[in-house]
C-alpha cells in the first residue's frame, strides 16, 4: 500500500459511561469495580446498571473463574499426499521441546504450550497454542509462528510453505475450533441470587428466567443454526467494554460465542455466562490511548503484577459485565412490552 492512500488520523468520539460498582469474587479479582462502556446504544448502561446492583445485593457477587488461556495461530504447508504429510505431522509433534525453545529464545513472554496437527488431502494444518503474557497476543502469536516455520521447513520433511494462517486459528470467525481446543481467556461467570431479589430488583421469577434461557438461547438458537453459542447479547457488552478499553474489536466475533445458563433453585435463581474464547489483553496495540490508560488505571490494570494477572483480572471483569448485561435483558424480556419501553424511556429526545 503507497503511502499516499493514507490520510490524516483523527478520533471518533463514542459515548462512554462508567457502570456499577460491581461486585465480585474469585480466582482473579476480589472486590467491587465500576467499568467503562463505550456505545451508541445508551440503555445498555441501565441494564448493565441493574446486573450490578445485583451483585451487591448477594454476598460475593459475580464469581469470576478464569480457567484457561492461550493465544492460537495455524500454519499450513504443502506437501505431495496425505502419507507424508502424516510423516511429517508425527516428526513435529514429536520434537516439542525443540519447537518451544524457538519461540523461548524469540520472546520474553511467548511460550509454546500445544501443538495439534490437521490433514486435509496432502495439506498439512499446524495449529500452534501458546502462553503471551498480559497481551491478547496476535502478533505474538504470529512472530512465533513464522519462526517455528522456518525451522519446520529446515528439517526437510517434505513440506513446502503454504501459509502463516490457515484459518484453522480461528481469528475473527465464528467456529467450533476455539471452543474445543480454547484460544484466548476461557472464563465463567455466576451468580446465586435469592428469589426476594429477582422479584424485587428483576421484577421476574426465577422460573419464568430458566424457562427463557431454555426456549430463547437454546431452542431459538438452534433452530437459528447457531455455532456454539446460546446467548441473549453478550455482543453488546464485550463491544462495549472492548472499545472502552483499546481491544481489537473484531474479536467479538468469536468472544460472543459462549454460553447462558439457569437453573430455578431453591434458595433462588442461579445464573451463569460462559465465554470460552474471550481474546482481551492490557498491554498491546491501542492500549497506548490517553483513554484507554486512563481506564486501564481505574480499573486497577496498570499495576506491577506476574505477566498475565492483569489481562485476567480484566477478562474476570469483563465476564462479570457480561453476566449484567445478560441478566438485566432476560429479566426484561419475560414481561411482555418492557424491553421496548425501557428503550424508548432511556432514548426518548436523544435521536
Amino acid at each position: 500500500m503507497s503511502q499516499s492512500t493514507y490520510s490524516e488520523t483523527t478520533v471518533t468520539a463514542i459515548p462512554t459511561r462508567w457502570v456499577g460498582p460491581i461486585r465480585f469474587s474469585g480466582n482473579a479479582i476480589e472486590g467491587e469495580f465500576d467499568v467503562p462502556l463505550a456505545t451508541y446504544e445508551t440503555p445498555l448502561w441501565p441494564s448493565v446498571g441493574r446486573g450490578a446492583k445485583v451483585s451487591r445485593l448477594v454476598e460475593g457477587g459475580i464469581v469470576a473463574t478464569v480457567v484457561d488461556e492461550r493465544m492460537t495461530r495455524s500454519v499450513m504447508f504443502t506437501s505431495e499426499s496425505a502419507a507424508d504429510a502424516h510423516r511429517a505431522a508425527t516428526t513435529i509433534t514429536s520434537r516439542f521441546d525443540e519447537l518451544a525453545a524457538v519461540v523461548s529464545a524469540g520472546s520474553r513472554f511467548a511460550q509454546l504450550i500445544e501443538i495439534h496437527p490437521e490433514i486435509v488431502g496432502s495439506l498439512l494444518f499446524v495449529r500452534f497454542a501458546f502462553r503471551t503474557g498480559d497481551a491478547s497476543g496476535h502478533n505474538m502469536a504470529t512472530q512465533a509462528s513464522d519462526s517455528l516455520m522456518s525451522t519446520i521447513l529446515s528439517w526437510n520433511l517434505g513440506l513446502g510453505y503454504g501459509s502463516i494462517s490457515g484459518n484453522f486459528c480461528t481469528d475473527k470467525k465464528a467456529t467450533g475450533i476455539n471452543g474445543a481446543l480454547g484460544r484466548g481467556r476461557n472464563v465463567h461467570a455466576d451468580i446465586l441470587i435469592p428469589h426476594d431479589i429477582v422479584a424485587s430488583t428483576l421484577k421476574t421469577t426465577a422460573e419464568k428466567t430458566t424457562d427463557l434461557v431454555v426456549r430463547k438461547n437454546y431452542v431459538g438458537s438452534t433452530i437459528a443454526g447457531a455455532l456454539r453459542s446460546s446467548n441473549a447479547h453478550f455482543a453488546n457488552m464485550l463491544l462495549a467494554f472492548y472499545l472502552a478499553t483499546g481491544q481489537d474489536a473484531a474479536n467479538i466475533v468469536e468472544g460472543s460465542q459462549g454460553f447462558t445458563y439457569a437453573e430455578n433453585r431453591d434458595e433462588g435463581l442461579y445464573f451463569a455466562c460462559s465465554l470460552p474464547h474471550l481474546i482481551v489483553g492490557t498491554v498491546g496495540n491501542g492500549k497506548h490511548l490517553e483513554h484507554v490508560n486512563v481506564a486501564m488505571e481505574r480499573l486497577g490494570l496498570r499495576e506491577d503484577r506476574e505477566p498475565g494477572e492483569n489481562t485476567r483480572r480484566l477478562a474476570a471483569l469483563i465476564a462479570g459485565t457480561v453476566l449484567c448485561g445478560e441478566l438485566s435483558l432476560l429479566a426484561a424480556q419475560t414481561n411482555p412490552g418492557e424491553l421496548m419501553a425501557a428503550h424508548v424511556n432511556f432514548e426518548r429526545g436523544k435521536n
